[in-house]
């Protein structure tokens, strides 16, 4: 991961039953739904911004494009550390690189940027991310 003046964060999860495609392996839109549930986690326990505070604020991020890598399979009880950090936080949104390791082997499945935006939960638009969200974030 590019080292920057932001923080890696990394959670922790275990592949699951229902995680597992025909190949016996983790189905690929899986990794999506890992990187996504350890920023959520990470938003509220090291940022002191969960996901519901921007919610009660009116405001929600939303993935306007995801690019990842998919470099070795995750299988079944595989557990694997989920590396997040910001590349670039701006009042039009947040990109976000991340990793996932398999614990074992210490090697990266998987690796890529989240692209987000930010939006009015009652207009549905993308509006300016505040400069309070962008201090809480910048650490």
């Amino acid at each position: 991961m590019i080292q920057n003046q932001y923080s890696i964060f990394e959670s922790e999860l275990t592949v699951r039953p229902d995680d597992i495609d025909m190949f016996n392996h983790v189905h690929n839109s899986k990794y999506l739904d890992y990187v996504l549930a350890a920023r959520y986690e990470q938003m509220e326990k090291f940022y002191g911004m969960s996901w519901e505070k921007f919610e009660e604020m009116g405001f929600g991020w939303v993935v306007s494009k995801v690019t990842i890598a998919f470099k070795r399979p995750l299988k079944m009880g595989d557990q694997m550390l989920i590396r997040t950090g910001i590349l670039e936080m701006n009042e039009k949104g947040s990109n976000v690189q991340f990793e996932i390791i398999n614990k074992k082997t210490s090697k990266v499945a998987s690796d890529g940027v989240f692209e987000y935006v930010m939006i009015d939960l009652k207009t549905q638009r993308s509006c300016k991310v505040t400069q309070e969200m962008i201090e809480a974030y910048s650490i």
